[in-house]
């Protein structure tokens, strides 16, 4: 008298990917470039920074290049994709 339908069983399907559970974005070495382009940034603005002598080559062309070149170290180190 009862018809009640169950909802069919649910199995795992073995043919799914299994996934590792504690992946990181990025590589060891994507990380050591990311400090190294940390390093550079720093002396970059660590350059820049004073008061005296505002109009010095250093601070106006040399302090800007550095953080240019520490900005291009961070964009490879987030791009390059990790070696298999």
């Amino acid at each position: 008298m009862s018809d009640k339908k169950t909802a069919p069983k649910k199995t795992a399907d073995k043919t799914a990917p299994k996934s590792e559970p504690h992946t990181f974005a990025f590589s060891k070495e994507n990380y050591i470039l990311m400090a190294a382009g940390m390093i550079v940034l720093i002396i970059g603005f660590w350059l820049m920074s004073g008061k005296e002598d505002i109009f010095s080559t250093t601070k106006l062309t040399v302090a800007p290049f550095v953080v240019v070149v520490g900005f291009i170290i961070e964009f490879f180190a987030v791009m390059r994709k990790p070696k298999d």
